[in-house]
């Protein structure tokens, strides 16, 4: 920062003033932010704020941030550093009155951003929106007025499409480093090079201790600012293994509320389904507990489902919450002094990809060190925390990077935008497998994406500007050339929001399918989401039935419908915004499911499967993997009616028990060669599949391979009569 941009602000006491000067007259102090009289409120959260751990450190922060570009604060949850020091970074922004630009923070959970922004605006004594807002996916609360804001790290970086070197901000502060999200390590990766480019630029880094020794490796000479956390809770430790840690969670909640000892409790559970089955366990055992123990309320925290503050506030009061949660929810708890016991399974579920077969495997693996560490943390040091594995159990020190654990075509198509906006190369904290970036490179390559120098071709350009996965933003191109638009965007924001199909409540199953089967489609699930999204809008309109009651009759989530809905306007802003065609919508013709079946074969070609023996065992064109259509396709549903079909297009595959593929479609081969580039089809691995479309795209090639083992023959037998003939031989037709 120039010497002209740094005035000392940090001179005046910010000390709570004494209470006869709250009155009316000229003793009111000015909010520097809005110029307005602070309230009371502000002067009362004051005073808890400064008993923050955080506060010990201030005058450090202030120092390190105006003498360094770089700072990282390492430090856990509870600490105060996710809402105080964004603040002391807009006042810093403030002292040079904004002229390098503004404040924004990053999260990794949208309602952790939502909240803090709440959180933030109140301390601040400002309305949210105006000097404090926040950005998330498909919201945005911020005006010109804004100073500090929040939001998620892949709306950060969504927005360097259009300011590459985020000139918007004097400082960048990412939170919760640890997490070590695909988002958020391409953040610090580029941001090392954007500080060349901008030294008047600071950036903060929140970690947790594990990872900050990484990160001071990672960036050369930079100042660490440790905060002092509280005692963690007592812990407990199982003296057995944790394989039956589902049940043992559950057995120890009820102990704990028959104990009659104070305090809400968290239960951290391996995946979002575990806890929904532990909600549906605990209400049913709740029921059956005496009245003398007081009444038990199971509260599901997944992020999808929403954030603490609105869950907390439709609780009643007397009673013992016990909220289920997977290791999303371990950054969420700052907000309340409530939980007195935490139940720690130790083990979590990821999503890996393979990128050999392009698909996800489902592992269950234990939590790390980091993750172990912050739970402990969240009842303080009255509370007790009980670890559901052994007290010498060898965990991972830190969280695994997602980046080597997902695919990184996405990934692989924004940085090759970023080189066109010029900037240099990522400079990553854990460098992408080489074999996962060589597919992914690969992939786009595949999609039209990419030239011949391997640069961004016009395809891959306007592809990048589409906020989707490399493939449905392919398909969504190729939907302007078949005219089905309008059914593409629909297919897309129903594919983009969480499944909108709700778990039916014990022996309503069959109601479910029943229910369901109003939208089912012949012609494959992508068309059954249409169907349903359709039946959504209709409800909407018609005055005598809510939408929220008609998604309740039919057993359909409303507020994934609502994020579908939010979505797909969305992405028809972004088409109306780089001038590309919608065109009328005509589902329900043959003419329009051909040409949604071809829009769809433009992006997913490379998720063909095959069934081989008619019984619904499919075998997947590119890596030879046999999987089943999911439970809940419609052809699952409808198969002893009308049979499946024979070669089908999936959204999804995932390697896990059952092998399933999601949202499943019939296809034609024969528009899947149209659709398919040649160079992928010829490349496909040999298999009786292969063979079919081949002899489909050569008719002439089945006639000249019945004549090549005639020819065979003919030489055998003239080998056998003693005559000396060179066989001739042909190749086979591969294009590499």
């Amino acid at each position: 920062m120039s010497d002209e941009a740094e005035p000392d602000i940090y001179t005046e006491s910010e000390e709570c003033p004494a209470e006869d000067s709250f009155g009316f007259g000229d003793d009111l102090e000015l909010n520097q932010f809005d110029g307005l009289p602070f309230s009371s409120r502000y002067y009362k959260l004051l005073k808890e704020r400064k008993t923050l751990p955080v506060w010990k450190v201030r005058c450090e922060f202030e120092d390190a941030l105006v003498n360094n570009q770089l700072v990282i604060v390492s430090g856990i949850a509870k600490t105060g550093r996710s809402t105080q020091i964004p603040q002391w970074c807009a006042e810093f922004c403030l002292s040079a009155q904004y002229q390098h630009g503004m404040v924004v923070c990053t999260q990794t959970n949208r309602q952790q951003a939502v909240d803090l922004a709440l959180r933030v605006a109140d301390e601040m004594d400002v309305n949210i929106g105006h000097e404090v807002g926040y950005t998330i996916p498909l919201e945005t609360c911020c005006s010109s007025d804004t100073v500090l804001r929040y939001c998620t790290d892949d709306m950060l970086l969504r927005e360097m499409m259009s300011d590459p070197f985020l000139e918007h901000f004097g400082v960048i502060i990412i939170d919760q480093a640890h997490e070590r999200t695909v988002s958020t390590d391409i953040l610090l990766g580029l941001l090392k090079d954007i500080l060349l480019q901008r030294p008047e630029l600071r950036v903060v880094v929140l970690a947790t201790p594990p990872v900050t020794a990484k990160l001071l490796s990672h960036y050369d000479g930079v100042p660490l600012i440790s905060l002092e956390a509280s005692s963690p809770a007592e812990a407990v430790h199982s003296s057995s293994g944790n394989k039956d840690y589902f049940f043992s969670a559950l057995r120890l909640v009820l102990e704990i509320h028959r104990t009659k000892e104070e305090g809400d409790a968290i239960v951290f559970f391996a995946s979002a389904e575990e806890v929904h089955c532990a909600h549906s366990i605990l209400q049913r055992e709740g029921t059956r507990l005496g009245a003398e123990l007081g009444q038990m309320v199971p509260v599901v925290l997944c992020p999808r489902r929403g954030g603490l503050l609105p869950a907390l506030s439709e609780l009643p009061e007397r009673c013992r919450r016990v909220f289920l949660s997977t290791k999303q929810g371990e950054d969420m708890w700052w907000a309340t002094e409530s939980v007195n016991f935490v139940i720690d399974t130790g083990v979590q579920k990821k999503m890996v990809y393979n990128p050999r077969i392009r698909a996800n495997s489902e592992i269950l693996q234990p939590i790390s060190q980091c993750q172990a560490d912050i739970r402990k943390q969240l009842s303080g040091p009255t509370g007790k925390c009980f670890c559901l594995y052994q007290e010498d159990s060898q965990l991972p020190a830190e969280n695994s990077p997602q980046i080597l654990e997902s695919d990184i075509t996405p990934t692989v198509l924004f940085l090759k935008r970023m080189d066109i906006a010029g900037l240099g190369q990522c400079d990553f904290i854990d460098r992408p497998d080489p074999e996962g970036l060589m597919q992914a490179l690969e992939e786009l390559d595949y999609l039209a994406a990419l030239d011949d120098d391997g640069n961004l071709s016009e395809i891959g350009i306007i592809m990048s500007e589409i906020p989707l996965d490399p493939q449905m933003a392919k398909a969504l191109l190729a939907s302007c050339e078949f005219d089905c638009v309008s059914e593409m965007l629909t297919i897309a924001a129903m594919l983009s929001a969480s499944s909108c199909f709700l778990e039916p409540p014990a022996g309503m199953s069959h109601e479910a399918i029943q229910s369901r089967r109003k939208f089912q489609h012949p012609e494959g699930d992508h068309f059954t989401l249409i169907n349903i999204y359709n039946a959504f809008k209709q409800s909407q309109r018609e005055q005598y039935f809510t939408a929220e009651k008609w998604c309740q009759d039919y057993f359909l989530d409303h507020c994934a419908l609502k994020r579908a809905e939010a979505v797909r306007s969305e992405l028809t802003d972004t088409l109306n915004r780089i001038e590309l065609p919608i065109s009328e919508p005509s589902f329900g013709t043959k003419t329009n499911t051909h040409n949604i079946k071809r829009a769809l074969l433009a992006g997913f070609f490379m998720q063909i499967a095959r069934d081989v023996d008619g019984s619904g065992n499919y075998f997947i064109l590119t890596h030879k993997h046999m999987a089943q259509v999911h439970p809940l396709s419609s052809y699952g549903a409808q198969s002893h009616k009308l049979g499946l079909p024979e070669w089908v297009v999936f959204h999804e595959y995932t390697l896990s028990e059952n092998n399933c593929m999601r949202i499943v479609s019939e296809i034609s081969p024969q528009v899947y060669i149209q659709m398919a580039p040649l160079y992928f089809f010829y490349n496909l691995p040999p298999s009786e599949s292969k063979d079919i479309l081949q002899d489909m795209l050569d008719p002439d090639r089945h006639r000249k391979h019945e004549d090549e083992k005639q020819k065979t023959i003919t030489v055998t037998s003239d080998a056998d009569s003693g005559c000396a003939v060179v066989p001739q031989t042909y190749d086979r037709c591969v294009i590499q």
